[in-house]
């Protein structure tokens, strides 16, 4: 949401409505970043479109045929606004840079620097050659925001990592014996599953199988989306789970992945070999302690219930982590009697 000061920017206000095209692309176009573009001419858009899939046309394109549709004699001369620099090489689709040169665009304003060493920039002299005016970063922090799994994936070669937990005041995942199952209200859980949308993968312990027997599928009005059902990992040190589980029989069995006696880290590059750029961690305690352990939580989701268990499984369990860790850009989110708080981790570099 932009402030009074950024709405008085044409450029921001253009952008913004790119990131909306964007928002609509997360969690679509793995292992590409989600992207969306608008073309404006005389002070009027004539043109939008996102990134839907990967393989598939790219933002501009996409916003350019629109403007091409239904508003082709404007399009020479038109500015595009790109919430990521426009890509300049050869991939399964031509670049994008060639595209805007041969529409007559002539001035580019993108929001996030390609995250890719080898790429960064490479738009800029592209276009600039072609005559193109280019403006970067603009509403640079929203469109970076966006494309985290993408830049971690690019630069590290390994998922982003979202960790999800719902618990008690007294930070306890599960209740005392006897009572119901649940710790937080449905709008809590409700929320926190459409998580799922966004992520390749998501994962928990053998304990959380055997205890919950989840299904871990998308559900609340995902039906609507063209998103595949995530891969179901599940991280087990014996082996000894229930064969008739939820994940094992039901029509994604396929979607199940069982991974034994590895460490997180292995875990994380087991992920990536599969071509997983994304895992969201459900639990249990053990596996949100390996998680934080190894410092490789990149966002963290953390739902809190007016509740207190005095027993049950800790939100984070096993080895004691070595220093608190701090939140950045931290929300909080009422949801009835529950609060969401969830932020970025500030990773300070190992003492």
């Amino acid at each position: 949401m932009l402030n009074s000061n950024e709405s008085n920017n044409p450029d921001n206000r253009w952008m913004e409505m790119a990131l909306d095209e964007a928002r609509r692309g997360v969690g679509l176009t793995s292992p590409n970043p989600p992207v969306g573009a608008v073309i404006v001419a005389d002070e009027r858009k004539i043109g939008s479109g996102h990134h839907q899939k990967a393989g598939g046309p790219h933002a501009e394109i996409e916003a350019l045929r629109d403007a091409q549709a239904n508003h082709p004699r404007l399009i020479k001369g038109a500015t595009a606004y790109v919430t990521l620099e426009p890509c300049s090489t050869s991939g399964r689709t031509p670049p994008c840079t060639e595209a805007l040169k041969a529409a007559g665009i002539k001035r580019v304003v993108y929001g996030a620097k390609d995250p890719n060493p080898s790429h960064a920039g490479c738009a800029d002299d592209i276009l600039k050659a072609a005559g193109i005016s280019v403006s970067s970063g603009v509403l640079a922090t929203a469109c970076e925001n966006l494309i985290r799994p993408f830049t971690k994936w690019i630069t590290t070669g390994l998922p982003y990592v979202i960790a999800k937990a719902g618990q008690s005041l007294d930070g306890r995942l599960t209740r005392p014996p006897g009572e119901p199952q649940w710790i937080t209200s449905d709008s809590a859980r409700a929320h926190g599953r459409r998580l799922r949308m966004r992520v390749d993968a998501i994962l928990i312990g053998a304990e959380t199988l055997r205890r919950d027997n989840p299904k871990l599928t998308l559900r609340d009005g995902s039906s609507s989306t063209k998103k595949e059902q995530p891969w179901r990992v599940v991280l087990t040190r014996s082996g000894n789970l229930p064969s008739d589980s939820l994940l094992f029989t039901d029509e994604y069995k396929d979607r199940t992945i069982v991974l034994h006696g590895m460490d997180f880290m292995d875990v994380l590059r087991d992920l990536a070999k599969r071509g997983i750029t994304s895992v969201l961690v459900e639990g249990g305690g053990i596996i949100l302690g390996q998680a934080f352990q190894c410092r490789q939580v990149d966002e963290v989701h953390w739902y809190i219930a007016p509740r207190i268990c005095g027993s049950g499984r800790p939100s984070i369990a096993g080895l004691p982590l070595p220093a608190s860790i701090e939140l950045d850009d931290v929300r909080l989110l009422p949801m009835g009697d529950n609060v969401l708080v969830s932020g970025y981790p500030k990773w300070n570099p190992p003492s």
